[in-house]
């Protein structure tokens, strides 16, 4: 069992209908839409982290195997994860419909105002989140986190959800070691409810509700 932090905070986290709601306010028939929706499918589905994703280029991208694979601009380590369709294609959608044709680079997500260069590495794309925040009607609240960053946890967290094993979010998100993982137990109210014990005084059992 991972040592979890007690003084570490809950990660801020999207539920699958908050996730859904965001998806559909982008306009995927616009060229700037179909480039968001492919970063942010990036992001909340493969967990990666938004340096990662303004660094990709199309050599990163194995479309025969359906596997993308970069060196984390954080570990430096090489991450290899599998290409699930829907996000493949968002990407293929962008390249080939919404990408400007801007040829002097070979990152694949630029900027699509003149003169259609990356990301900086200060930008951490959190605009973009907000935007759609506003458009599906998400709140902003001090306690939600609305950068790249937590679609990042997003993905922890519904992986989690789903019963997939601690080691195994740990690959995907290229963390060192489960321990940086093990935060995300926080956020499965559901898991941490089976962990209540019931408190016995007096040979009277209490159970909490």
């Amino acid at each position: 069992m991972p040592a979890i932090s007690k003084t570490r905070s809950i990660p801020s986290v999207w539920s699958a209908e908050e996730l859904t709601n965001l998806l559909k306010a982008i306009d995927r028939n616009s060229p700037l839409g179909k480039r968001d929706y492919a970063m942010i499918l990036l992001a909340c589905i493969l967990g990666i982290r938004s340096s990662d994703i303004k660094n990709l280029k199309f050599d990163n991208f194995d479309w025969e195997n359906r596997k993308i694979s970069f060196v984390q601009h954080k570990t430096k380590k090489l991450l290899t994860l599998p290409l699930p369709n829907e996000v493949g294609w968002a990407v293929i959608d962008y390249i080939k419909n919404g990408r400007p044709a801007f040829y002097d680079t070979s990152y694949v997500f630029i900027k699509h105002m003149p003169p259609f260069d990356s990301f900086s590495e200060g930008n951490h794309l959190s605009d973009i989140i907000k935007r759609y925040m506003n458009k599906a009607g998400i709140p902003a609240t001090k306690n939600r986190h609305s950068g790249f960053h937590s679609m990042r946890h997003a993905a922890a967290s519904l992986l989690l959800e789903a019963g997939t094993q601690l080691p195994i979010i740990t690959e995907i998100l290229g963390h060192s070691n489960p321990d940086i993982t093990a935060i995300y137990l926080k956020t499965d109210i559901n898991k941490l409810k089976e962990c209540i014990l019931p408190l016995t005084f007096d040979d009277e059992t209490i159970k909490i509700q």
